[in-house]
């Protein structure tokens, strides 16, 4: 048999051999809600559950399967490490809140002070979420109480429920907003109140498929997948 024959039949056999192979598990994420769009991007092949970041450490401590735990915030990362669900967590971005109103603005808001005014009905995120407690800092911090009409468990929740113009206002992340574009218009927080949006993510420790995790996060943290965050939006 000539040379590039032999060449040929080998490499085809590798080829039959490597198809052979099962399949490498997808990743099962559970993910802040912010991060629906970003995090497909950075890789598109793993299985992924958005959803507001109590919700989800709450599936993680009631034993859902899961393979890493990405928040909006430190603090439950931090929680469910101290409890031995999760290993060490990393912080990996970083987001600003703002507050977004409909294209029609129909209430005439300009500024986060015109929330507090009469009749202008505000959306926000129950306080328990990530960016419902990083909301409840800025209006502390500013002494705002506006007239709070609904109280979501996510913050795709509130920006929809403006982009419909269920409300007059909401708090969201800068992110988010972006996702919307000619549907609300956004107005940005005094930087004296704006809070420190950090997120974290980590391995579950219940996880069957922990150095797929690990890679995962690596490609979070590497710098593709860092200038895709930046792409969508995030710090």
């Amino acid at each position: 048999m000539k040379r590039a024959a032999v060449v040929l039949v080998v490499a085809l056999a590798t080829a039959a051999c490597a198809s052979a192979k099962p399949q490498a598990t997808p990743v099962t994420v559970l993910a802040a809600s912010s991060l629906t769009d970003a995090f497909p991007a950075i890789d598109k092949a793993e299985k992924y559950s958005f959803g507001g970041s109590d919700t989800l450490a709450a599936q993680i401590a009631n034993g859902a399967p899961a393979d890493v735990f990405a928040s909006a915030n430190t603090k439950l990362p931090a929680q469910l490490h101290a409890q031995g669900l999760v290993d060490a967590p990393v912080n990996f971005t970083h987001n600003a809140l703002v507050v977004v109103v409909p294209k029609s603005n129909p209430a005439g808001v300009r500024s986060v002070s015109d929330l507090a005014r009469p009749g202008v009905k505000v959306v926000v995120a129950d306080a328990s979420v990530p960016v419902g407690g990083y909301t409840e800092k800025v209006l502390a911090k500013l002494r705002l109480k506006p007239h709070v009409v609904s109280r979501e468990t996510d913050v795709r929740s509130v920006l929809t429920k403006v982009a419909l113009g269920q409300a007059d206002a909401g708090f969201v992340y800068a992110t988010d907003a972006k996702t919307v574009p000619g549907r609300v218009r956004v107005i940005q927080l005094p930087a004296r109140a704006q809070p420190n949006v950090t997120y974290a993510i980590a391995v579950v420790s219940s996880s069957s498929n922990k150095a797929a995790a690990r890679a995962f996060i690596a490609q979070v943290l590497s710098k593709a997948g860092q200038a895709t965050l930046r792409r969508y939006g995030f710090r």
